[in-house]
């Protein structure tokens, strides 16, 4: 390996030293980000801008039938600007699949389909790389590999390892892949060497216990990764970009210090690498890296090291969602390049609304994950909880109404306000009537829990679209059934949601006992000892609230309104992590620092069981990590017997107990708000259709809530 790395640079890193660190001359247009719109020369290719379109798998890669949907769903953000794109994981061989029957081009026969994925994308000017992914120890399948028998936290199969045979030919067809997607179209590939899979398996001391020449010391470990680098560039030649995804940070025990990173940094970069990415933790890392608590690109200063480091552009990556931030870490020479993957589920069109100066109308991605990474993780389609059109380019068509309406929805809420502008955006005349002085529903609640600011940005989107659609928004106007028919509507939509479900037990009466909405609304105010009853996702919404020794600002609902997130350093305090960019503790951990809350809070359910098992995937473990955490008190199996100025009397296995608290927050259920739908064999003039809360308020979400709304937008 040293012998390699002393004999040349390829022509690609030797091209692109020169080229790239340019400082920007004058835009090419008009824009207020200019370092973001600043194109960069490879040498063989150029890119027309900086934004990279990182790699996120859809489940639409999985099934060959599927390929004229994923070209589709590429097209849609090539023809909103994007300059490089990279598709989700494809493995080399079986052995790589992340699942049975995952996506593969292994052979000649795959091209055809990929190369629908390709053309569509090139029509619009943007380039596009395929990830090649083999899930080493990940994988939920019994032909697992790894480089030692070492089995992972969250898969069921322990690893077979890899003999010398069984790693050559890894590399061979790890090689063989790219050179399939050359001819199938293909700008180049990433190596996904991070998050803890195959590549990054052979790179770590924690799962890489060989004693042979892919083992021991740093250089043989990574002589795996440096390997394929090389075969790779053998089988493409110089012109095709190869981009490297490495972990910066792992946040797992016994993990790579920043040393190594960068050591191994200048390695691929001497193998012939093109681009280095951005990876942020292990996929079993108990470090939060992408949910919405994460503070806006916090990891940026670990990559403005590797950037320091290396003669080859950097990508910057996690966190990054809105044009301001991209902007900034281009401008400040913390990366040469920024990479977003859900924020273009939320919005297709991002770059080119970005360009042309009108951030204010990006639908911006909250960090939710619910219809995303929640849904990959069932083995389900991803879409979005903002943007239902993610990944359904080709089942959903907003196209101009044969006959324009005058439709009226009522309830302004998440589910009110998307049937309202899908509505308005096909031609129809739409008026939105809510009965409060704000719009946002249920979704004024959640943005005021600490850690979901980027709720404010759904709200802001809504906003701005609506009067951009020209709705008729009417706010501060309760309406009758009498009102609707006097306006001689066409198509009537009730989104008037939910209302919290009532307590019905001694004492709820008293002004100590609080719905969720009257505290997160700021109309009433908890005390210093609090019971929260329910553990569903409202319950450890408010308990969050409630730790945080949160209040509402009585500016919180002005359009201009935003609450200050918690500080990069902060957080890093909060979960561990060593902030400093060239940190030399393993894994960049620390031990953590956790703020207790200033309340003695109380959190109980009334099923048997842990607490939280409602909460979804991908974020779940973060709440109710940070609850434990705050040291709230969790109680199951609860009977709620009654409240008196003593306290909430309860009972748990047959014991009656006190607790003293002087606030109960009653998150018990919601019901819903229907008077407007017409009883059967009633016959108004318009046709009337129920959405979100209003039609069902058992599991109510704001993913269900939305994407009925555009349904029906599209009905109507």
């Amino acid at each position: 390996m040293k012998t390699f790395f002393k004999e040349r640079l390829t022509k690609t890193a030797k091209t692109v030293s020169d080229k790239f660190k340019k400082t920007p001359q004058t835009p090419e247009y008009d824009t207020p980000y200019p370092h973001l719109f600043e194109p960069l020369d490879l040498g063989f290719t150029r890119l027309k801008n900086r934004v990279v379109m990182g790699s996120m798998h859809t489940g639409l890669e999985d099934r060959f039938y599927h390929y004229g949907k994923l070209a589709a769903y590429f097209e849609a953000r090539a023809r909103g600007g994007v300059g490089l794109m990279v598709t989700g994981g494809i493995s080399p061989n079986r052995e790589g699949w992340l699942t049975p029957l995952g996506g593969t081009l292994n052979r000649s026969a795959d091209i055809v389909n990929h190369a629908r994925v390709t053309r569509a994308v090139h029509k619009h000017g943007a380039k596009i790389l395929l990830q090649i992914l083999h899930s080493g120890r990940y994988g939920y399948h019994p032909f697992v590999v790894a480089p030692s028998a070492i089995k992972s936290l969250i898969s069921p199969f322990k690893p077979r390892q890899m003999s010398l045979k069984n790693i050559q030919a890894t590399i061979e067809d790890f090689a063989h892949t790219a050179e399939l997607a050359k001819k199938a179209g293909y700008d180049g590939v990433e190596v996904m060497g991070s998050e803890g899979y195959l590549i990054n398996q052979f790179l770590s001391s924690r799962t890489n216990h060989r004693t042979d020449e892919y083992g021991g010391s740093l250089e043989n470990r990574a002589r795996f990764a440096i390997d394929i680098v090389k075969a790779i560039r053998q089988a493409v030649g110089d012109e095709f970009i190869i981009s490297f995804r490495l972990s910066m940070a792992e946040f797992v025990e016994n993990g790579a210090v920043m040393d190594e990173v960068v050591t191994v940094a200048r390695w691929l970069e001497q193998a012939g690498v093109t681009l280095i990415n951005t990876g942020i933790g292990w996929h079993e890392a108990r470090v939060p890296t992408i949910v919405t608590s994460v503070p806006r690109a916090s990891f940026v200063r670990f990559t403005k090291t590797i950037k320091d480091a290396v003669n080859i552009p950097v990508i910057a990556a996690n966190r990054i969602n809105m044009p301001d931030t991209a902007e900034e870490i281009l401008a400040t020479g913390q990366a040469d390049m920024v990479q977003m993957a859900r924020p273009f589920l939320a919005d297709s069109d991002w770059v080119e609304k970005a360009k042309q100066g009108k951030a204010h109308l990006i639908n911006t991605c909250i960090g939710c994950n619910q219809a995303c990474l929640d849904h990959t993780f069932e083995n389900k389609r991803a879409s979005c909880l903002v943007n239902p059109l993610a990944c359904h380019e080709t089942e959903y068509d907003i196209k101009p109404a044969k006959k324009p309406k005058r439709v009226a929805v009522v309830g302004g809420g998440v589910a009110g306000m998307t049937a309202a502008l899908t509505a308005a955006r096909r031609g129809h005349h739409v008026v939105l009537f809510e009965a409060k002085e704000v719009l946002g529903g249920q979704f004024n609640y959640a943005k005021v829990i600490p850690g979901k600011e980027e709720f404010f940005e759904t709200i802001r989107y809504f906003h701005e679209q609506l009067a951009l659609h020209r709705v008729d928004v009417r706010l501060n106007t309760p309406v009758t059934r009498q009102m609707l028919d006097e306006m001689a509507f066409d198509d009537v939509i009730v989104a008037t949601g939910v209302v919290p479900r009532a307590l019905n037990i001694d004492g709820v009466t008293l002004p100590q006992v609080i719905s969720y909405g009257e505290l997160l609304s700021g109309a009433k105010q908890a005390g210093e000892r609090v019971a929260v009853l329910g553990a569903g996702g409202i319950g450890f919404d408010v308990t969050e609230f409630l730790v945080h020794g949160s209040d509402v600002s009585s500016e919180v609902n002005s359009r201009d309104y935003r609450p200050d997130a918690q500080s990069a350093d902060a957080f890093f305090r909060q979960w561990g992590v060593d902030g400093d960019a060239n940190y030399t503790t393993k894994g960049a951990l620390v031990t953590p620092i956790h703020a207790r809350s200033h309340r003695q809070v109380y959190l109980l359910q009334r099923s048997e069981g842990k607490l939280g098992k409602s909460l979804n995937k991908t974020t779940g473990w973060v709440h109710k990590a940070a609850i434990r955490q705050a040291g709230v008190k969790q109680i199951s199996g609860a009977s709620y017997e009654s409240i008196s100025d003593e306290g909430l009397w309860i009972a748990v296995g047959g014991q009656s107990q006190l607790l003293r608290v002087d606030t109960v927050v009653v998150c018990i259920g919601q019901e819903s708000v229907n008077e407007l739908m017409p009883n059967v064999g009633e016959a108004p003039r318009a046709q009337y259709h129920a959405i979100g809360g209003a039609k069902k308020s058992e599991r109510l979400d704001a993913k269900r809530a939305i994407k009925e709304g555009f349904e029906i937008g599209l009905l109507v």
